[in-house]
């Protein structure tokens, strides 16, 4: 896949050298801070509307994905959980993402 766009194949060991890198030199607030940025420059070009959309794209695929069920499933830990309970830490995952 030929890209225009300067710099390695993104995923490439060559890039994930590079973004190494950028975390040395600027640590890790870096990322969050030109994110931030990123997410603000969207809003302001595109509204909240964008967000509302993808959103909803984001859950009609989950529901295509995981079926009804998991929203139940999920609904229901969070209210096990209540509002004052602290996070249980995240099992890592033992399969990789699609």
């Amino acid at each position: 896949m030929a890209t225009s766009k300067r710099g390695p194949e993104p995923g490439s060991p060559k890039a994930k050298h590079g973004g190494q890198a950028v975390r040395e030199k600027y640590g890790p607030e870096f990322y969050s801070r030109i994110g931030k940025k990123g997410g603000e420059a969207v809003k302001e070009k595109l509204g909240p509307a964008f967000y509302a959309e993808i959103g909803k794209k984001g859950g009609e695929s989950t529901k295509r994905q995981q079926g009804p069920e998991f929203y139940s499933r999920i609904g229901k830990k969070g209210g096990e959980r209540g509002r004052g309970t602290p996070k249980q830490p995240r099992q890592p995952r033992t399969t990789p993402k699609p």
